[in-house]
């Protein structure tokens, strides 16, 4: 897997596991303490987008919005126990399309 890949995989994991830590405690009555390792994911988050070799940060969150779509359905499959639908995969896979045209795009 490219260097890129790991990196906006990384961030998904991070971003949507600390979000996740905020959804637990407000909707589903998990101790404050979950917000502690929340933040932290969040803060991972944003400092693994800073490895992204772009020359805008605009250009890198919009390619990495492509990736978090299908990382969000990888996650509400495999923690949520619940399965995508048709609907989920097709859009997933228009936005990932988007994604990487907006970043190989020729400039």
């Amino acid at each position: 897997m490219p260097k890129i890949a790991l990196i906006y995989v990384g961030a998904a994991v991070a971003e949507i596991a600390g979000c996740f830590a905020f959804w637990a405690w407000l909707r589903l009555g998990k101790s404050v303490w979950w917000l502690v390792p929340g933040m932290l994911s969040l803060a991972a988050f944003a400092w693994l987008l800073t490895f992204v070799d772009s020359e805008a940060a605009g250009r890198a969150y919009a390619t990495y919005g492509g990736v978090y779509i299908v990382s969000s359905l990888v996650w509400l499959w495999a923690v949520e126990g619940m399965r995508p639908d048709r609907w989920d995969i097709t859009g997933a896979v228009v936005c990932l399309a988007g994604a990487i045209i907006i970043l190989a795009g020729p400039r």
